[in-house]
């Protein structure tokens, strides 16, 4: 029976992972065995009608807005991805779905190379999926970290709070929100910019297009930027190893 894996999400026409695995699989030499399709839902609850209507589903992976959503489908979920609170990939299995977080492996590893000892407090853009999981690896590796969301509630600050004191105490800056996807590509995140200095390392997790405005006025201001194209590879390949183990 052909295998077949997957990405939930909604609108993901745009999405890397289909295109990805399918080169994966021909390089491989198993794409007339394997298959990877774009299971674009309105409502996640939709899965479960995808699920029973495929049999040969193997695995998939998740993205937004669904890598919470997902968790209460699930009949087993990993430690980590437990303790993370959300879940990128998940694994049928005769029991039901397994849930894992494979996002944490691919920013940890794509992040820590470009890391200074100067590089001890970080600033997450956004408090969806992905943020949780850029903020349980970068407190793994010693950081502290403060969520910044358009109002501030116990444990977030807000983009107006943002002050030069504020700015230069985070020398980590990392975007999880979709703010600057093509193809809305002049979008940013509202944060002072000016404050930007080229002791900073600014991350966006998108990878369309390779350069966001976020990365670009980090980027005039002397701050060295990186995209999510190399976590996102990580995290595929740490998918593939789940999905055959």
């Amino acid at each position: 029976m052909n295998k077949l894996f997957g990405l939930l999400g909604k609108n993901i026409s745009y999405s890397f992972s289909k295109g990805y695995f399918t080169e994966k699989f021909k390089e491989l030499g198993i794409s007339d065995t394997h298959t990877y399709v774009n299971f674009d839902l309105k409502e996640v609850s939709e899965i479960e009608k995808v699920l029973a209507e495929k049999p040969n589903t193997v695995g998939f992976n998740v993205t937004i807005p669904y890598k919470e959503a997902i968790i209460p489908y699930l009949s087993d979920i990993d430690k980590k991805a437990k303790e993370i609170g959300a879940v990128n990939v998940v694994k049928v299995t005769e029991d039901g779905l397994k849930g894992y977080n494979t996002d944490v492996d691919g920013f940890e590893n794509s992040i820590k190379p470009h890391l200074k000892s100067s590089h001890k407090n970080a600033l997450i853009l956004g408090t969806g999926g992905a943020s949780k999981a850029v903020k349980y690896a970068l407190e793994n590796m010693g950081m502290q970290c403060t969520y910044v969301s358009r109002t501030a509630s116990e444990g977030k600050i807000s983009y107006e709070s943002l002050s030069k004191e504020v700015m230069e105490k985070n020398l980590v800056i990392v975007n999880c929100t979709p703010l600057g996807t093509h193809p809305n590509i002049e979008l940013r995140p509202a944060i002072p910019y000016e404050f930007i200095t080229d002791e900073h390392l600014v991350f966006d997790l998108i990878y369309n297009p390779s350069q966001t405005t976020f990365m670009k006025l980090a980027e005039e201001n002397g701050a060295f930027a990186l995209n999510g194209h190399e976590m996102l590879k990580l995290q595929a390949e740490k998918a593939w190893e789940i999905w055959n183990d």
